[in-house]
């Protein structure tokens, strides 16, 4: 049966401490919209008190109970792929997987958090000069957005992450990848200098969520000719964004992101178009109600 014939679906996210996840609403909201039966299981790794490397036992477990698809996040993008059948270019290249669909009896490995961040970004800051990009965070939400970045035609993007190691990792993944002299790595202590030469800086770190609440870097480092991309989408406004707006600087909140990658996986999943106006609104709504329960 073809994906688009079908109008019941039953899908799932794998990850740790996913209880606050938004996507279960986000996919079940727009499945309502175009009168699909749909529904979204959360597989808490730390509720059912299994390991990240127990990925593959609940990627078999799903499949074998009919699931559609899953969408993974963190701590096991990059376990999961050895228990997949076949990857999409996109997720090869990364080394990380965020959707896998069940299809003709295979898994197959997907990542829409590049795509999703990739058409957040083209809606959200436009006509923003791309010759020098900054990334903080080097982890698997900022492999992600590096890719993005680059995608879009940033000129070099240098990798920050208190991890020099990572850093160096994933700037060289990226050389590879895009071209010799596209990505480098720095420590923090660099920040002021980099910043002060930048066009934008990603901020792809735990820092402004509501259980790491601050600033990455000193508010001081911010300067009006600086756009700013989040990727933290609880709270939608982190203090970076809040900090950035305050000095003139154009901001993006990760909420985009998270919308896009989730239309992408909707997309995937069912083989229909998803609302993705419909599905920010739904998000600015979902978190302004966490933010003001917990305010």
């Amino acid at each position: 049966m073809a994906k688009d014939a079908k109008d019941s679906y039953l899908v799932g996210l794998i990850g740790s401490g996913i209880g606050p996840s938004l996507s279960p609403a986000l996919h079940e909201r727009e499945a309502d919209r175009q009168g699909l039966r749909y529904l979204y299981r959360l597989i808490d790794i730390d509720t059912l008190g299994v390991p990240p490397e127990a990925v593959g036992d609940l990627v078999r477990a799903a499949r074998d109970l009919g699931f559609d698809g899953l969408n993974i996040t963190h701590p096991c993008k990059q376990l999961v792929i050895e228990h997949l059948d076949v990857l999409a270019p996109q997720a090869e290249a990364l080394g990380a997987v965020n959707t896998v669909v069940f299809e003709d009896g295979r898994a197959v490995g997907h990542n829409t958090d590049v795509t999703g961040f990739a058409a957040s970004f083209a809606r959200g800051l436009p006509d923003a000069p791309l010759e020098r990009v900054v990334q903080l965070g080097a982890g698997g939400a900022g492999a992600a957005v590096a890719h993005a970045v680059l995608t879009l035609g940033v000129e070099r993007v240098t990798v920050v992450d208190a991890l020099s190691d990572r850093a160096v990792g994933l700037a060289d993944a990226l050389n590879r990848h895009f071209g010799a002299g596209r990505a480098a790595a720095a420590t923090p202590d660099r920040l002021a200098r980099l910043l002060g030469a930048a066009d934008g800086v990603v901020h792809a770190t735990p820092t402004g969520m509501a259980a790491h609440p601050g600033l990455p870097f000193a508010a001081e480092l911010l300067h009006p000719g600086l756009w700013v991309a989040e990727v933290v989408y609880r709270p939608l406004e982190t203090e970076l964004l809040r900090a950035a707006r305050a000095v003139g600087c154009a901001a993006l909140d990760g909420g985009g992101m998270a919308v896009f990658q989730a239309a992408d996986a909707f997309r995937l999943f069912t083989g229909r178009e998803p609302d993705s106006v419909c599905m920010l609104a739904d998000i600015a709504e979902m978190a302004g109600v966490v933010e003001s329960s917990a305010g």
